[in-house]
Protein backbone atom coordinates (compact mmCIF):
# COMPACT_ATOMS: atom_id res chain seq x y z
CA UNK A 1 0.00 0.00 0.00
CA UNK A 2 2.92 2.34 0.65
CA UNK A 3 4.23 1.76 -2.87
CA UNK A 4 0.80 2.31 -4.39
CA UNK A 5 0.28 5.36 -2.19
CA UNK A 6 3.36 7.04 -3.59
CA UNK A 7 2.71 6.30 -7.24
CA UNK A 8 -1.05 6.89 -7.58
CA UNK A 9 -1.65 10.60 -7.14
CA UNK A 10 -3.05 13.51 -9.07
CA UNK A 11 -0.94 12.46 -12.07
CA UNK A 12 -3.18 9.50 -12.85
CA UNK A 13 -6.51 11.18 -12.18
CA UNK A 14 -5.81 14.58 -13.72
CA UNK A 15 -2.46 14.57 -15.54
CA UNK A 16 -3.41 11.60 -17.70
CA UNK A 17 -5.96 13.83 -19.45
CA UNK A 18 -3.12 15.98 -20.83
CA UNK A 19 -1.44 12.92 -22.37
CA UNK A 20 -4.72 11.65 -23.84
CA UNK A 21 -5.53 15.04 -25.34
CA UNK A 22 -2.13 15.10 -27.08
CA UNK A 23 -1.84 11.49 -28.26
CA UNK A 24 -5.48 10.42 -28.53
CA UNK A 25 -6.37 6.83 -27.58
CA UNK A 26 -2.75 5.92 -28.37
CA UNK A 27 -1.90 7.50 -25.01
CA UNK A 28 -2.37 3.93 -23.85
CA UNK A 29 0.92 3.07 -25.59
CA UNK A 30 2.61 6.01 -23.85
CA UNK A 31 1.70 4.58 -20.46
CA UNK A 32 2.71 1.06 -21.49
CA UNK A 33 6.16 2.23 -22.62
CA UNK A 34 6.87 4.13 -19.43
CA UNK A 35 5.24 1.45 -17.29
CA UNK A 36 7.56 -1.22 -18.67
CA UNK A 37 10.59 0.93 -17.84
CA UNK A 38 9.32 1.32 -14.29
CA UNK A 39 8.78 -2.46 -14.07
CA UNK A 40 12.43 -3.01 -14.98
CA UNK A 41 13.66 -0.43 -12.45
CA UNK A 42 11.49 -1.96 -9.72
CA UNK A 43 12.92 -5.40 -10.47
CA UNK A 44 16.44 -3.98 -10.18
CA UNK A 45 15.55 -2.39 -6.85
CA UNK A 46 13.97 -5.62 -5.67
CA UNK A 47 17.19 -7.49 -6.44
CA UNK A 48 19.38 -4.98 -4.58
CA UNK A 49 17.03 -4.43 -1.64
CA UNK A 50 16.68 -8.15 -0.91
CA UNK A 51 20.44 -8.72 -1.28
CA UNK A 52 21.46 -5.69 0.81
CA UNK A 53 18.60 -4.17 2.88
CA UNK A 54 19.83 -0.69 3.79
CA UNK A 55 18.54 2.54 5.27
CA UNK A 56 18.44 4.89 2.32
CA UNK A 57 18.02 2.07 -0.19
CA UNK A 58 19.35 3.13 -3.60
CA UNK A 59 21.37 5.99 -2.05
CA UNK A 60 23.51 3.34 -0.36
CA UNK A 61 23.50 1.12 -3.43
CA UNK A 62 24.93 3.92 -5.56
CA UNK A 63 27.79 4.37 -3.09
CA UNK A 64 28.38 0.64 -2.78
CA UNK A 65 28.25 -0.03 -6.52
CA UNK A 66 31.10 2.42 -7.14
CA UNK A 67 33.09 1.66 -3.99
CA UNK A 68 36.05 0.51 -6.09
CA UNK A 69 36.30 4.17 -7.14
CA UNK A 70 35.55 5.88 -3.79
CA UNK A 71 35.26 9.48 -4.96
CA UNK A 72 32.89 8.45 -7.75
CA UNK A 73 30.93 6.40 -5.21
CA UNK A 74 30.60 9.47 -3.01
CA UNK A 75 29.38 11.52 -5.97
CA UNK A 76 26.88 8.87 -7.11
CA UNK A 77 25.44 8.56 -3.62
CA UNK A 78 25.31 12.31 -3.06
CA UNK A 79 23.50 12.96 -6.34
CA UNK A 80 21.08 10.05 -5.92
CA UNK A 81 20.13 10.98 -2.37
CA UNK A 82 19.73 14.71 -2.86
CA UNK A 83 17.93 14.43 -6.20
CA UNK A 84 15.47 12.01 -4.62
CA UNK A 85 14.93 14.31 -1.65
CA UNK A 86 14.46 17.26 -4.00
CA UNK A 87 11.91 15.35 -6.07
CA UNK A 88 9.75 14.49 -3.08
CA UNK A 89 9.75 17.87 -1.36
CA UNK A 90 8.55 19.38 -4.65
CA UNK A 91 5.86 16.69 -4.83
CA UNK A 92 4.83 17.64 -1.28
CA UNK A 93 4.34 21.22 -2.45
CA UNK A 94 2.51 20.25 -5.64
CA UNK A 95 0.18 17.88 -3.82
CA UNK A 96 -0.53 20.50 -1.15
CA UNK A 97 -1.47 23.03 -3.85
CA UNK A 98 -3.60 20.44 -5.66
CA UNK A 99 -5.29 19.37 -2.42
CA UNK A 100 -6.22 22.96 -1.61
CA UNK A 101 -7.96 23.29 -4.97
CA UNK A 102 -9.87 20.05 -4.36
CA UNK A 103 -11.02 21.11 -0.88
CA UNK A 104 -12.15 24.47 -2.24
CA UNK A 105 -14.47 22.57 -4.59
CA UNK A 106 -16.66 22.21 -1.49
CA UNK A 107 -15.41 25.23 0.48
CA UNK A 108 -14.86 27.93 -2.16
CA UNK A 109 -14.56 30.78 0.33
CA UNK A 110 -11.59 29.34 2.23
CA UNK A 111 -8.19 30.81 1.23
CA UNK A 112 -6.08 28.29 -0.67
CA UNK A 113 -2.91 29.02 1.33
CA UNK A 114 -4.70 28.23 4.60
CA UNK A 115 -6.04 24.93 3.27
CA UNK A 116 -2.56 23.96 2.01
CA UNK A 117 -1.00 24.81 5.36
CA UNK A 118 -3.64 22.86 7.29
CA UNK A 119 -3.22 19.73 5.18
CA UNK A 120 0.58 19.94 5.32
CA UNK A 121 0.48 20.24 9.10
CA UNK A 122 -1.91 17.28 9.34
CA UNK A 123 0.41 15.05 7.30
CA UNK A 124 3.44 16.32 9.23
CA UNK A 125 1.89 15.41 12.57
CA UNK A 126 1.04 11.95 11.23
CA UNK A 127 4.68 11.42 10.24
CA UNK A 128 6.02 12.83 13.51
CA UNK A 129 4.04 10.53 15.80
CA UNK A 130 5.67 7.26 14.68
CA UNK A 131 6.45 5.22 11.60
CA UNK A 132 3.52 3.00 12.58
CA UNK A 133 1.10 5.95 12.47
CA UNK A 134 2.45 6.91 9.04
CA UNK A 135 2.09 3.33 7.81
CA UNK A 136 -1.45 2.93 9.13
CA UNK A 137 -2.56 6.32 7.82
CA UNK A 138 -1.02 5.56 4.44
CA UNK A 139 -2.60 2.11 4.43
CA UNK A 140 -6.10 3.53 4.80
CA UNK A 141 -5.59 6.39 2.36
CA UNK A 142 -4.12 4.03 -0.22
CA UNK A 143 -6.88 1.49 0.47
CA UNK A 144 -9.56 4.05 -0.34
CA UNK A 145 -8.06 5.02 -3.67
CA UNK A 146 -7.21 1.42 -4.59
CA UNK A 147 -10.80 0.43 -3.80
CA UNK A 148 -12.06 3.36 -5.87
CA UNK A 149 -9.89 2.47 -8.87
CA UNK A 150 -10.87 -1.19 -8.58
CA UNK A 151 -14.55 -0.24 -8.51
CA UNK A 152 -13.99 2.04 -11.51
CA UNK A 153 -12.23 -0.73 -13.44
CA UNK A 154 -15.04 -3.20 -12.79
CA UNK A 155 -17.89 -0.76 -13.49
CA UNK A 156 -16.26 0.70 -16.61
CA UNK A 157 -15.40 -2.75 -17.98
CA UNK A 158 -19.00 -3.88 -17.46
CA UNK A 159 -20.23 -0.73 -19.22
CA UNK A 160 -17.83 -1.03 -22.18
CA UNK A 161 -18.61 -4.72 -22.67
CA UNK A 162 -22.33 -3.95 -22.79
CA UNK A 163 -23.20 -5.76 -19.57
CA UNK A 164 -24.55 -2.55 -18.04
CA UNK A 165 -28.39 -2.39 -18.11
CA UNK A 166 -29.62 -0.80 -21.35
CA UNK A 167 -26.12 -0.36 -22.83
CA UNK A 168 -24.67 -2.01 -25.93
CA UNK A 169 -20.99 -2.96 -26.09
CA UNK A 170 -18.87 -0.27 -27.69
CA UNK A 171 -15.21 0.62 -28.12
CA UNK A 172 -15.89 3.04 -30.97
CA UNK A 173 -14.11 5.92 -29.24
CA UNK A 174 -10.81 4.12 -29.77
CA UNK A 175 -10.93 4.86 -33.50
CA UNK A 176 -13.97 7.08 -34.18
CA UNK A 177 -12.31 10.49 -33.92
CA UNK A 178 -9.40 10.41 -36.33
CA UNK A 179 -8.14 6.94 -35.55
CA UNK A 180 -6.25 5.31 -32.71
CA UNK A 181 -3.25 7.64 -33.12
CA UNK A 182 -4.86 10.74 -34.67
CA UNK A 183 -1.81 12.96 -34.19
CA UNK A 184 0.87 10.48 -35.24
CA UNK A 185 3.81 8.90 -33.46
CA UNK A 186 5.51 11.96 -31.92
CA UNK A 187 2.75 12.73 -29.35
CA UNK A 188 2.90 9.09 -28.21
CA UNK A 189 6.59 9.51 -27.44
CA UNK A 190 5.92 12.91 -25.89
CA UNK A 191 3.26 11.30 -23.73
CA UNK A 192 5.73 8.65 -22.59
CA UNK A 193 8.03 11.43 -21.42
CA UNK A 194 5.22 13.14 -19.52
CA UNK A 195 4.00 9.85 -18.00
CA UNK A 196 7.40 9.14 -16.46
CA UNK A 197 6.69 11.46 -13.54
CA UNK A 198 3.26 9.89 -12.95
CA UNK A 199 4.79 6.48 -12.21
CA UNK A 200 7.57 7.72 -9.95
CA UNK A 201 7.00 6.72 -6.31
CA UNK A 202 6.70 2.94 -6.46
CA UNK A 203 10.32 2.70 -5.28
CA UNK A 204 9.31 3.96 -1.80
CA UNK A 205 8.75 0.33 -0.82
CA UNK A 206 12.50 -0.28 -0.84
CA UNK A 207 13.05 2.68 1.50
CA UNK A 208 10.27 1.60 3.85
CA UNK A 209 11.58 -1.98 3.90
CA UNK A 210 14.44 -0.98 6.20
CA UNK A 211 11.86 -0.19 8.93
CA UNK A 212 10.05 -3.54 8.70
CA UNK A 213 10.64 -6.61 10.85
CA UNK A 214 11.74 -8.73 7.88
CA UNK A 215 13.14 -6.36 5.20
CA UNK A 216 14.06 -8.97 2.59
CA UNK A 217 10.70 -10.73 2.77
CA UNK A 218 8.76 -7.45 2.81
CA UNK A 219 10.51 -5.91 -0.19
CA UNK A 220 10.36 -9.12 -2.24
CA UNK A 221 6.60 -9.28 -1.82
CA UNK A 222 6.03 -5.54 -2.22
CA UNK A 223 8.06 -5.02 -5.39
CA UNK A 224 6.30 -7.88 -7.15
CA UNK A 225 2.81 -6.74 -6.17
CA UNK A 226 3.43 -3.06 -6.93
CA UNK A 227 4.65 -3.89 -10.45
CA UNK A 228 1.48 -5.73 -11.41
CA UNK A 229 -0.97 -3.46 -9.64
CA UNK A 230 0.48 -0.22 -10.95
CA UNK A 231 0.35 -1.50 -14.53
CA UNK A 232 -3.23 -2.72 -14.09
CA UNK A 233 -4.39 0.50 -12.45
CA UNK A 234 -2.66 2.83 -14.90
CA UNK A 235 -2.92 0.99 -18.20
CA UNK A 236 -6.27 -0.64 -17.45
CA UNK A 237 -8.00 2.53 -16.32
CA UNK A 238 -6.56 4.62 -19.17
CA UNK A 239 -7.84 2.04 -21.68
CA UNK A 240 -11.34 2.24 -20.21
CA UNK A 241 -11.28 6.05 -20.08
CA UNK A 242 -10.46 6.36 -23.79
CA UNK A 243 -13.22 3.84 -24.56
CA UNK A 244 -15.77 5.91 -22.64
CA UNK A 245 -14.72 9.49 -23.41
CA UNK A 246 -13.78 10.89 -26.86
CA UNK A 247 -10.15 11.96 -26.69
CA UNK A 248 -10.90 15.32 -28.33
CA UNK A 249 -13.85 16.27 -26.12
CA UNK A 250 -13.60 19.05 -23.48
CA UNK A 251 -14.38 16.43 -20.84
CA UNK A 252 -10.98 14.76 -21.27
CA UNK A 253 -9.52 17.56 -19.11
CA UNK A 254 -11.11 15.67 -16.18
CA UNK A 255 -10.97 12.14 -17.62
CA UNK A 256 -12.32 10.13 -14.71
CA UNK A 257 -15.14 12.51 -13.87
CA UNK A 258 -16.15 12.46 -17.54
CA UNK A 259 -15.97 8.66 -17.61
CA UNK A 260 -18.30 8.44 -14.62
CA UNK A 261 -20.65 10.94 -16.28
CA UNK A 262 -20.63 8.79 -19.43
CA UNK A 263 -21.79 5.88 -17.28
CA UNK A 264 -24.51 8.13 -15.79
CA UNK A 265 -23.15 7.80 -12.27
CA UNK A 266 -24.94 10.39 -10.08
CA UNK A 267 -22.79 13.00 -8.30
CA UNK A 268 -19.79 11.94 -10.38
CA UNK A 269 -17.90 15.18 -9.79
CA UNK A 270 -18.25 14.93 -5.99
CA UNK A 271 -17.27 11.26 -5.93
CA UNK A 272 -14.21 11.77 -8.09
CA UNK A 273 -13.18 14.90 -6.21
CA UNK A 274 -13.19 12.92 -2.97
CA UNK A 275 -11.18 10.09 -4.53
CA UNK A 276 -8.60 12.45 -6.04
CA UNK A 277 -8.31 14.31 -2.71
CA UNK A 278 -7.59 11.00 -0.98
CA UNK A 279 -4.98 10.16 -3.62
CA UNK A 280 -3.34 13.57 -3.27
CA UNK A 281 -3.19 13.36 0.54
CA UNK A 282 -1.73 9.88 0.24
CA UNK A 283 0.98 11.09 -2.13
CA UNK A 284 1.68 14.07 0.13
CA UNK A 285 2.01 11.74 3.12
CA UNK A 286 4.35 9.46 1.18
CA UNK A 287 6.40 12.45 0.04
CA UNK A 288 7.07 13.56 3.60
CA UNK A 289 8.03 10.03 4.59
CA UNK A 290 10.32 9.36 1.61
CA UNK A 291 12.08 12.73 1.77
CA UNK A 292 12.72 12.49 5.53
CA UNK A 293 14.13 8.95 5.33
CA UNK A 294 16.40 9.84 2.45
CA UNK A 295 17.61 12.93 4.29
CA UNK A 296 18.24 10.79 7.37
CA UNK A 297 20.30 8.38 5.26
CA UNK A 298 22.29 11.32 3.84
CA UNK A 299 23.33 12.36 7.36
CA UNK A 300 24.83 8.93 8.05
CA UNK A 301 27.50 9.42 5.38
CA UNK A 302 28.17 13.10 5.98
CA UNK A 303 26.21 14.21 2.91
CA UNK A 304 23.78 16.25 5.05
CA UNK A 305 24.20 18.07 8.39
CA UNK A 306 24.47 15.56 11.25
CA UNK A 307 21.95 17.57 13.31
CA UNK A 308 19.18 16.35 10.97
CA UNK A 309 19.77 12.76 12.11
CA UNK A 310 18.26 13.36 15.55
CA UNK A 311 15.54 10.82 16.34
CA UNK A 312 12.54 11.21 18.62
CA UNK A 313 11.74 8.71 21.37
CA UNK A 314 9.57 6.90 18.81
CA UNK A 315 12.49 6.52 16.40
CA UNK A 316 11.27 9.22 13.99
CA UNK A 317 13.74 11.65 12.30
CA UNK A 318 11.89 14.74 13.53
CA UNK A 319 14.16 17.40 12.10
CA UNK A 320 14.35 15.73 8.71
CA UNK A 321 10.55 15.66 8.53
CA UNK A 322 10.23 19.29 9.61
CA UNK A 323 12.79 20.41 7.02
CA UNK A 324 10.78 18.70 4.27
CA UNK A 325 7.59 20.36 5.53
CA UNK A 326 9.28 23.78 5.69
CA UNK A 327 10.70 23.47 2.18
CA UNK A 328 7.37 22.17 0.89
CA UNK A 329 5.41 25.04 2.34
CA UNK A 330 7.97 27.58 1.13
CA UNK A 331 7.35 26.17 -2.35
CA UNK A 332 3.59 26.51 -1.80
CA UNK A 333 4.11 30.18 -0.89
CA UNK A 334 6.15 30.59 -4.08
CA UNK A 335 3.19 29.23 -6.07
CA UNK A 336 1.32 32.39 -5.07
CA UNK A 337 4.17 34.91 -4.75
CA UNK A 338 6.29 33.88 -7.75
CA UNK A 339 4.28 31.44 -9.90
CA UNK A 340 6.15 32.25 -13.12
CA UNK A 341 9.72 32.12 -11.84
CA UNK A 342 10.63 30.22 -8.65
CA UNK A 343 7.63 27.89 -8.58
CA UNK A 344 7.81 27.36 -12.35
CA UNK A 345 11.47 26.32 -11.97
CA UNK A 346 10.59 23.79 -9.26
CA UNK A 347 7.68 22.31 -11.22
CA UNK A 348 9.65 22.07 -14.45
CA UNK A 349 12.77 20.52 -12.96
CA UNK A 350 11.57 17.77 -10.65
CA UNK A 351 10.40 15.35 -13.36
CA UNK A 352 13.76 15.36 -15.15
CA UNK A 353 15.50 14.86 -11.83
CA UNK A 354 13.37 11.74 -11.30
CA UNK A 355 14.64 10.25 -14.56
CA UNK A 356 18.24 10.98 -13.48
CA UNK A 357 17.58 9.04 -10.26
CA UNK A 358 16.28 6.04 -12.20
CA UNK A 359 19.34 6.07 -14.47
CA UNK A 360 21.61 6.03 -11.41
CA UNK A 361 19.59 3.16 -9.93
CA UNK A 362 20.08 1.14 -13.12
CA UNK A 363 23.80 1.87 -13.25
CA UNK A 364 24.11 0.86 -9.60
CA UNK A 365 22.34 -2.45 -10.24
CA UNK A 366 24.56 -3.16 -13.22
CA UNK A 367 27.72 -2.85 -11.13
CA UNK A 368 26.43 -4.21 -7.84
CA UNK A 369 25.03 -7.36 -9.46
CA UNK A 370 28.41 -8.17 -11.01
CA UNK A 371 30.07 -7.64 -7.66
CA UNK A 372 27.61 -9.76 -5.69
CA UNK A 373 27.91 -12.62 -8.17
CA UNK A 374 31.65 -12.73 -7.46
CA UNK A 375 31.58 -12.12 -3.71
CA UNK A 376 28.32 -13.45 -2.27
CA UNK A 377 25.95 -14.96 -4.90
CA UNK A 378 23.74 -16.49 -2.18
CA UNK A 379 22.38 -13.00 -1.50
CA UNK A 380 20.82 -12.80 -4.96
CA UNK A 381 17.47 -14.33 -3.99
CA UNK A 382 15.66 -12.06 -6.46
CA UNK A 383 17.40 -11.57 -9.79
CA UNK A 384 16.94 -9.00 -12.52
CA UNK A 385 15.53 -10.64 -15.63
CA UNK A 386 17.91 -11.25 -18.56
CA UNK A 387 20.78 -9.48 -16.82
CA UNK A 388 22.58 -7.45 -18.10
CA UNK A 389 20.61 -6.97 -21.33
CA UNK A 390 17.37 -5.67 -19.85
CA UNK A 391 19.33 -3.36 -17.58
CA UNK A 392 21.10 -1.93 -20.62
CA UNK A 393 17.72 -1.64 -22.37
CA UNK A 394 16.26 0.28 -19.42
CA UNK A 395 19.23 2.66 -19.32
CA UNK A 396 18.94 3.22 -23.07
CA UNK A 397 15.20 3.84 -22.74
CA UNK A 398 15.62 6.41 -19.98
CA UNK A 399 18.46 8.19 -21.75
CA UNK A 400 16.27 8.12 -24.85
CA UNK A 401 13.54 9.92 -22.91
CA UNK A 402 16.02 12.60 -21.83
CA UNK A 403 17.27 12.97 -25.40
CA UNK A 404 13.70 13.15 -26.74
CA UNK A 405 12.97 16.01 -24.36
CA UNK A 406 15.51 18.14 -26.23
CA UNK A 407 13.48 17.77 -29.44
CA UNK A 408 10.01 18.23 -27.94
CA UNK A 409 9.19 21.95 -27.54
CA UNK A 410 7.02 21.49 -24.43
CA UNK A 411 9.74 19.42 -22.73
CA UNK A 412 12.76 21.62 -23.41
CA UNK A 413 12.15 23.84 -20.40
CA UNK A 414 11.80 20.88 -17.97
CA UNK A 415 14.99 19.40 -19.43
CA UNK A 416 16.89 22.68 -19.08
CA UNK A 417 15.73 23.23 -15.50
CA UNK A 418 16.49 19.61 -14.63
CA UNK A 419 20.03 20.00 -15.96
CA UNK A 420 20.41 23.25 -14.01
CA UNK A 421 19.28 21.42 -10.85
CA UNK A 422 21.87 18.72 -11.55
CA UNK A 423 24.52 21.40 -11.99
CA UNK A 424 23.61 23.00 -8.66
CA UNK A 425 23.92 19.62 -6.94
CA UNK A 426 27.33 19.10 -8.51
CA UNK A 427 28.37 22.45 -7.03
CA UNK A 428 26.95 21.27 -3.71
CA UNK A 429 29.06 18.13 -3.91
CA UNK A 430 32.18 20.19 -4.60
CA UNK A 431 31.38 22.29 -1.52
CA UNK A 432 30.80 19.13 0.51
CA UNK A 433 34.22 17.74 -0.55
CA UNK A 434 35.98 21.01 0.19
CA UNK A 435 34.31 22.09 3.43
CA UNK A 436 32.45 19.03 4.74
CA UNK A 437 33.60 16.28 7.07
CA UNK A 438 36.24 14.10 5.46
CA UNK A 439 34.95 10.52 5.05
CA UNK A 440 37.12 7.48 5.55
CA UNK A 441 37.77 6.71 1.87
CA UNK A 442 39.05 3.24 2.66
CA UNK A 443 35.81 2.44 4.47
CA UNK A 444 33.88 2.97 1.25
CA UNK A 445 35.44 -0.16 -0.25
CA UNK A 446 32.95 -2.51 1.36
CA UNK A 447 34.24 -6.00 1.98
CA UNK A 448 31.87 -8.96 1.46
CA UNK A 449 31.45 -9.60 5.19
CA UNK A 450 30.35 -5.99 5.76
CA UNK A 451 27.16 -6.11 3.69
CA UNK A 452 25.24 -6.80 6.89
CA UNK A 453 26.43 -3.49 8.37
CA UNK A 454 24.42 -1.55 5.79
Amino acid sequence: MIGLGGVIGAGLFVGSGVVIRAAGPAALISFVITGLLVVLVMRMLGEMAVAVPAVGSFYEYARLAFSDRPRLGELAGFLTGWMYWYFWVIVVALEAVAAAGLVRFWLPNEPAWLVSLTLLLLMTVTNLVSVRSYGEFEFWLASIKVAAITAFLIAAAVFVMGLWPGVAPSVANLTAHGGFAPNGILPILTGAVAATGFYFGAEIVTIAAAETAEPAKAVAKATSSVITRVLIFYVGSILLVVCLVPWNSPGIATPYVSALNAMHVPAAAHIMNAVVLTAVLSALNSGLYASSRMLFALTRRGDAPAALAKLSRNGVPTRAILLGTTFGYAAVVMSYVSPDTVFAFLVNSYGTVAIFVYVLIALSQLRLRARLEKEDPARLRIRMWAYPYLTYLAIAGMLGIVLAMAFIPDQRTPLLFGVISLGLLLLGFCARVRFGAKPDIAALAIEPHRYEEL
